[in-house]
């Protein structure tokens, strides 16, 4: 997955917080994984920082095969802010996108698998 840059980290976050705000999103590893599984998932968001890393070593691929953007943060604490929870958040998937749809049509290119 390619490293993303403090503005694009930034603008993930930012994502994640107007898609809970003006869409819909679901949390958690089993709601994540659902949701790419359907093909519900506009974009998806996965915590480096995971242990053990089997938990979600999954989304990744699955995101890749269903071709939706899926992006790495550094923590799960941080993903779980941005969420609006009170709790860290290994994955987030966001199903409705609401008002995050333009900042997510750009950070799609980046988010691209190869």
């Amino acid at each position: 997955m390619a490293e993303l840059s403090k503005e694009d980290l930034d603008k993930v976050y930012e994502s994640v917080e107007v898609a809970k705000a003006t869409g819909k999103i679901k949390k958690g590893t089993n709601e994540t994984t659902k949701a790419l599984e359907k093909g519900t998932a506009k974009m998806v968001v996965v915590a480096k920082d995971v242990n053990p890393p089997e938990i979600t070593m999954h989304i990744p691929l699955l995101a890749k095969e269903k071709e939706i953007p899926c992006a790495e943060v550094p923590t799960r604490e941080e993903l779980g802010a941005a969420a609006g929870l009170e709790v860290p958040t290994v994955s987030i998937a966001i199903v409705e996108e609401g008002e995050s749809k333009a900042i997510i049509k750009e950070l799609a290119p980046k988010l691209k698998s190869d």
